[in-house]
C-alpha cells in the first residue's frame, strides 16, 4: 500500500491544562493504530498531551458555510439564552 492510498486523519490532542480535545492538525496513516502513533510523534513531542483522538477525515460532516445564516439563525430568535434575563448576585464580579 503506498502513502498515496493512506486515507486522511483529524487529529485531537487534549493537553495537561485542558479538558477538552483540540484540532491540531491531519496526516496521513495506514490504520487507526498507526495515525495515533504518528500523531504522538508529530503533534506531542514536548509532552504536552495526556489524550490523542484521531478521525479519518472522510467521517467529519460540517455544516455548509452558504448556509450559515439560516442554520444558526434560530439560536438569535430563543432571547431566554442571552444572559441579560438572569440577575447576577452582589458580590459576585468575576462573570
Amino acid at each position: 500500500m503506498s502513502s498515496k492510498e493512506w486515507p486522511l486523519w483529524e487529529v485531537f490532542i487534549r493537553s495537561k491544562q485542558g479538558l477538552s480535545h483540540k484540532h491540531v492538525g491531519s496526516l496521513r496513516a495506514a490504520d487507526a493504530q498507526m495515525a495515533i502513533d504518528n500523531a504522538r510523534d508529530v503533534y506531542t513531542r514536548r509532552s504536552e498531551g495526556i489524550s490523542i483522538w484521531v478521525i479519518e477525515s472522510k467521517q467529519v460532516t460540517a455544516s455548509d458555510p452558504d448556509e450559515s445564516a439560516e442554520f444558526f439563525e434560530p439560536s438569535e430568535s430563543k432571547i431566554y439564552r442571552h444572559p441579560t434575563f438572569y440577575n447576577v448576585p452582589d458580590g459576585i464580579s468575576h462573570m
